[in-house]
């Protein structure tokens, strides 16, 4: 997405499975490979860390507008 990607939007490299289509290339965006998951991201469960990184689009759409 060259112009970013906006917060609530689908990135256009997430496959159907959920998974990035351009995760181990080097065309994936700085911001993407900066993203080191942790404990408090990852949580429990898969459910858990979706919850997160959508509280995290919320937060940063609110200090983007």
């Amino acid at each position: 997405m060259p112009q970013g990607k906006p917060a609530g939007v689908r990135c256009v490299q997430l496959l159907p499975d959920q998974r990035c289509a351009i995760f181990m290339s080097p065309e994936r965006p700085a911001f993407c490979a900066g993203l080191k998951p942790d404990a408090e991201m990852c949580g429990p469960d898969r459910e858990y860390a979706l919850t997160w990184l959508s509280a995290l689009e919320i937060a940063t759409r609110a200090v983007m507008n």
